[in-house]
């Protein structure tokens, strides 16, 4: 069965009884190169189990088989899971998990079912859920790899650099935690039904957090702060963000080598660290 094929996709989700879900931001694939090219990008390999959330009816999941030692997928809707036993039969590598990503407690899961294997991610994520997942993946520091499928203005948020229009608290967290890298856009017509905007994949290699963070709990309260009124300059931000008065953080900004005027979606992940390591004595 070819899982692209729109008409053959229509004539299984209708021997099934299955409708989309608008919740659950369901789109299915209808370009074989799609799935094929997602797979390639995340350099899966036969030393590799592969996390896989939201399979759908299985395009992605097939393509990651066909590469990986192992896949795991993660399916919210049961109502999907007879279809998946039905179009990954060929595929004894698969294992199909029913579950909420968010809820299921992926070091158990790791220790489950990836042993001996090393552990990646290769997803088509829903947009409803994107930023939640890719941040639990993140913060996990469970595995070597993520690529995934998302909306392309969270995919440009996650890759943007200091000054950019995209660039926010959430761009500082993803490349605190990884590596990131803007592949290739997917057009909005590659999906059944399709959505009403495009996508793209990106992949986020995980590394070790920067060594010049001293505290990353104070540090990302820093980046919220300055990010939370992004049009204010960072005193203003800081000032309605932290109980200290005006002069200290005004202080700690100059201390940290940092213009007074600056704007917080200025600042670079070391340039934030110094400002939070400046803030640790004022703030104890």
């Amino acid at each position: 069965m070819d899982l692209c094929n729109m008409e053959q996709i229509k004539a299984l989700l209708a021997r099934h009884g299955f409708h989309f879900s608008k919740s659950l931001g369901q789109n299915f694939l209808i370009e074989s190169w799609v799935p094929q090219d997602i797979a390639a990008a995340s350099g899966a390999g036969e030393s590799n189990v592969v996390l896989e959330i939201g399979p759908g009816i299985g395009p992605l999941t097939v393509e990651l088989a066909r590469r990986a030692g192992k896949v795991v997928a993660v399916e919210l809707d049961r109502d999907l899971l007879p279809i998946l036993n039905e179009t990954l039969a060929g595929c004894p590598n698969v294992t199909v998990v029913p579950g909420d990503i968010m809820k299921l407690d992926l070091s158990q899961l790791v220790k489950e079912q990836f042993a001996g294997l090393t552990p990646m991610v290769c997803a088509n994520l829903p947009y409803n859920i994107t930023t939640p997942v890719l941040t639990l993946l993140l913060e996990s520091r469970l595995f070597s790899g993520i690529t995934v499928m998302i909306q392309k203005e969270v995919a440009q948020r996650i890759c943007a650099a200091p000054g950019s229009k995209d660039y926010g608290a959430f761009s500082v967290l993803c490349q605190y935690y990884a590596d990131t890298e803007l592949l290739f856009d997917v057009p909005k017509e590659c999906f059944l039904p399709a959505p009403k905007v495009i996508s793209a994949v990106v992949r986020l290699t995980p590394r070790p957090a920067p060594d010049c963070i001293h505290d990353q709990a104070l540090f990302f309260r820093v980046v919220r702060g300055a990010f939370s009124q992004r049009r204010k300059t960072l005193l203003n931000a800081l000032t309605s963000a932290f109980p200290l008065e005006k002069v200290e953080l005004s202080r700690c900004i100059e201390a940290a080598g940092l213009p007074a005027d600056v704007r917080g979606e200025k600042l670079s992940i070391p340039q934030f660290a110094t400002l939070a390591n400046q803030l640790e004595n004022p703030l104890s």
